[in-house]
């Protein structure tokens, strides 16, 4: 915790997307895209556990009139629940930064445990009555969901019900303790000079998506063998490297798509194809539809 607000001076006032899931539950979600400092704010009472994952930037979570602040960066998460008292959110959100929250009474929640409440460590007997403050790391796998959530681009009038299964998945993710790396199973994520080197890898083939270096030269690029760089990248993203960057590329080719600055060619050659073809092809099998018919679909 730090004992005091460190925002530069340049702030503005911004707004949640709240969407509402059922009696008890509501997502919030924000996309700070200016060079200033935004502002949020939401009442929420005692009965609310909040789940916050900032998935871009940083931002800081306000309490007691500033007296002390709960800090939360890029790919991490913070849990907090306090039924002795309100925690309304009073958000520092820095420039460039996107925040998703999933906001749950606490009746509601107990409700998706109510099976084996002990599961989930702040609702046993004991900790019931106590305040929980807890934060992690967005694993890749919630971090596709939370991608999903924050740039949702379906018709409107299923945004509730895709809202609604997305947040139970994200959910399930959190809570299930099997994405805990077995430490026998996982030595690189024991290892921080390989997690370190493996994300290098990750930057690399990102900088180089037209033109990505082959796997031989990755691995000699960030001093892995090709085995470590191969079974370590898919235990921490959770695929291969050059499927993590077909994904990444897709992806990237969608939000090219939908700016409307690029024609199908264009977004073709800036993500790596030679030819249209090609890329139409790669793009209709991940997303089932070609860049045409996807471009027309969003207009």
């Amino acid at each position: 915790m730090n004992s005091e607000n460190t925002a530069p001076k340049s702030v503005a006032r911004g707004t949640f997307d709240e969407t509402f899931i059922e009696d008890g539950f509501f997502i919030l979600t924000h996309k700070n895209e200016n060079d200033t400092v935004q502002i949020l704010e939401r009442d929420i009472d005692s009965t609310y556990i909040q789940f916050h994952f900032c998935t871009k930037g940083s931002a800081d979570f306000v309490f007691n009139q500033g007296h002390y602040t709960l800090n939360i960066k890029e790919e991490t998460s913070l849990l907090l629940y306090n039924p002795q008292r309100d925690l309304p959110i009073h958000l520092v959100l820095q420039p460039h930064s996107w925040l998703v929250s999933l906001v749950i009474s606490i009746k509601t929640f107990h409700g998706l445990f109510s099976q084996d409440a002990n599961y989930v460590t702040f609702l046993s007997e004991e900790n019931k009555n106590k305040k929980y403050y807890t934060d992690g790391k967005i694993n890749p796998s919630m971090a596709v969901v939370l991608n999903q959530l924050i740039s949702f681009n379906l018709n409107a009038s299923i945004k509730p019900l895709y809202f609604k299964g997305k947040v139970y998945e994200l959910l399930s993710l959190y809570f299930n303790r099997n994405e805990d790396a077995d430490i026998e199973q996982c030595p690189f994520l024991v290892d921080e000079v390989n997690v370190a080197k493996l994300k290098k890898a990750k930057d690399i083939i990102i900088a180089h998506m037209a033109e990505p270096p082959s796997l031989k030269d990755l691995a000699q690029q960030v001093d892995l063998s090709l085995k470590k760089l191969k079974e370590g990248f898919k235990q921490i993203y959770g695929d291969t490297v050059y499927g993590f960057l077909f994904d990444y590329k897709m992806e990237v080719a969608r939000k090219l798509l939908e700016s409307g600055d690029y024609n199908v060619n264009e977004v073709g050659l800036k993500v790596g194809y030679s030819t249209a073809s090609h890329f139409i092809a790669a793009f209709k099998k991940k997303f089932g539809t070609t860049p045409k018919k996807y471009i027309l679909s969003n207009n």
